[in-house]
């Protein structure tokens, strides 16, 4: 009661967490499965985003590249390169997945950090099937593309015989926590960064401490762009590791 008195006294009333709450669209009912809510919204905000930049953004294809082709351009050959270098040309078959899903999550991102606007990167339900799709997804690959072989991701053959079996169990569990990382990381990353910048906003309110605030929120805002790349960036070179241990599972 005494804290609560002393915010209404200050003027201090923010809730960090309130951000990331998912909201119906229409009216203030439950949220169902079929409900349309923000995350509905902003999701299809990064669809729309992703497919101006990668499809109207590189229709004309000149010469001398506008600035829409040459980000478009620049994303496309610094994903390619990732999956040539750590996959190998054989990954190069999944490119058109990997790109997808590291335009989704830079827009995911960056339009997370705009006034007013939904993060849908900061919810588990949203990263977790993003990693499961690529776990299932290369698990698939590997049992395709080598049988039964695919296993031997599992089994360290370089390893002494007596201590196989027990790098096998250690290999077999860091295998299916491999989503569980993924998911956690790019939430948890999410869920920290627009949450400090609430605060410091909140605190911009106090006059005594608000230009240390202002000053805190845009050096916070400035970081968190720099994440919002970094996230995707890392997500989608994991996702390639993974594609290659499917493609190439012997140690």
């Amino acid at each position: 009661m005494a804290t609560e008195a002393h915010g209404e006294a200050t003027g201090l009333s923010f809730h960090p967490m309130d951000q990331f709450i998912v909201r119906p669209l229409f009216g203030d009912g439950e949220v169902h499965w079929y409900t349309p809510t923000n995350v509905t919204l902003w999701m299809f905000l990064i669809v729309a985003a992703t497919l101006a930049l990668l499809v109207m953004g590189s229709r004309g294809r000149a010469i001398v590249p506008t600035r829409g082709q040459s980000v478009a351009e620049l994303a496309y050959g610094m994903v390619h390169k990732m999956i040539a270098d750590i996959a190998g040309k054989d990954g190069l078959k999944y490119f058109p997945y990997v790109m997808t899903l590291f335009m989704f999550i830079v827009f995911a991102n960056l339009l997370g950090l705009l006034p007013l606007a939904f993060t849908v990167t900061s919810h588990i339900a949203v990263t977790g099937v993003l990693a499961a799709a690529v776990i299932i997804g290369v698990t698939v690959i590997g049992f395709v593309k080598n049988g039964v072989h695919f296993l031997d991701l599992f089994w360290i053959r370089s390893a002494p015989l007596a201590v196989r079996p027990i790098l096998a169990v250690i290999e077999v569990i860091s295998y299916f926590v491999r989503p569980l990382s993924l998911s956690i990381r790019l939430a948890g990353n999410m869920i920290a960064g627009h949450a400090v910048i609430k605060v410091f906003a909140g605190f911009a309110a106090i006059a005594a401490v608000a230009p240390v605030a202002v000053v805190a929120v845009v050096g916070m805002y400035a970081f968190e762009v720099l994440v919002a790349f970094v996230q995707a960036y890392v997500f989608t070179i994991l996702t390639c590791v993974y594609l290659k241990d499917a493609l190439h599972p012997s140690h």
